[in-house]
């Protein structure tokens, strides 16, 4: 449970900065490279860290699709081409709060 207090804590600052990345809203976030770039790096991260998480945890958190997490960080590292930044923006809105509730119960 150690490493797992670890990661978490390493998620939750994964999700404030994207948070922090993405005050200036869609329109702002479409037409930034860099704010895209910083998003999609912190997301990569936080689906690492998922991934290095103890399956006891990830039962007692059914709310989340960590199988999805981890094919999403296979796409955003393996076929970045491929991403679509209205797909991010709709993660961020929808998947992110989801998954911080959910993680913040275990902090």
């Amino acid at each position: 449970m150690k490493d797992d207090k670890l990661y978490l804590i390493h998620i939750t600052e994964c999700i404030a900065r994207i948070e922090k990345y993405v005050t200036g809203g869609r329109e702002e976030f479409i037409n930034s490279s860099l704010i895209q770039d910083a998003v999609v790096r912190n997301l990569q991260v936080l689906a690492e860290s998922t991934q290095r998480l103890s399956d006891n945890l990830k039962n007692k958190i059914p709310e989340v699709d960590w199988k999805s997490i981890s094919g999403f960080r296979n796409i955003l590292v393996h076929d970045y081409l491929g991403v679509d930044v209205d797909r991010i923006w709709q993660i961020i809105q929808t998947d992110l709060p989801t998954l911080k509730a959910a993680i913040n119960k275990f902090q």
